[in-house]
């Protein structure tokens, strides 16, 4: 494939997964990060021929007009996409797949400071959310999706969704293989849900053992209730102030 026949890809996807695109002309001349994937493979052609300073120069102009910074030893593959893009930054042993989505203030960093792959491999269909940290030299597997501000410092199997510090790995039961998987509304709470059984499962220990609470005083300190209020599981995601007694 030429070169102007991936930048025709290029553009193709930003039309996929962007429905704010309006023309061709708009995403020539303001999608930085289109601009900063073209720039990078001029890099990437530098780097390999050896003409590494040069590579490290032109990436650095990149950094300063697009706000992307890419090393050019980072191999990337066909379709990638980064929206919006300030503050992405790709380490230099990265590889990342086909049809790969980042969005703004993603890290694919190390977390070593010995020579040699270093940094994290994101297989085809991957789209890392905004914020997110993945790190060390893991695999992300195909068509994974890791939310927003995640961080992530281990593998994870194809068709993955990864969520929270770190990063809590849920295995979906379907694929999404073919289309990018852009709904970031829809991600697990692990940990909360953990915690939830946790608390139901006790409040049946209790109840079975007939525990008798001690008394606590109300706020102006007649009176009182002989048990401490339930904790109910969060309606529709929210808590509620007596849950805690504030």
């Amino acid at each position: 494939m030429n070169f102007i026949q991936r930048m025709r890809e290029d553009v193709g996807s930003v039309f996929d997964r962007d429905p704010a695109a309006r023309s061709t002309f708009e995403v020539l001349i303001s999608y930085p990060g289109l601009h900063a994937i073209w720039a990078h493979r001029i890099e990437h052609w530098y780097w390999v021929h050896g003409l590494k300073t040069l590579a490290r120069w032109h990436s650095t102009l990149t950094r300063f007009f697009t706000g992307i910074e890419i090393h050019p030893g980072a191999v990337i593959g066909e379709r990638f996409f980064i929206d919006h893009g300030m503050g992405v930054v790709i380490g230099e042993t990265a590889e990342i797949g086909n049809d790969v989505t980042l969005y703004h203030g993603v890290t694919l960093g190390g977390v070593s400071l010995e020579k040699g792959k270093r940094h994290p491999t994101l297989e085809n269909g991957v789209v890392v959310g905004a914020g997110a940290k993945v790190l060390g030299n893991i695999v992300v597997g195909a068509n994974s999706r890791i939310g927003a501000n995640a961080v992530l410092v281990k593998s994870v199997p194809p068709e993955s969704v990864v969520v929270g510090i770190p990063g809590q790995v849920v295995v979906r039961s379907h694929s999404t293989a073919g289309h990018p998987d852009l709904e970031h509304n829809r991600m697990p709470d692990a940990i909360g849900d953990s915690v939830v059984a946790l608390m139901a499962r006790l409040d049946k220990v209790e109840k079975l053992l007939n525990l008798r609470m001690p008394q606590f005083p109300s706020e102006n300190g007649e009176g009182g209730r002989t048990q401490p209020a339930t904790i109910h599981p969060p309606d529709h995601g929210i808590w509620h102030g007596e849950d805690f007694m504030i």
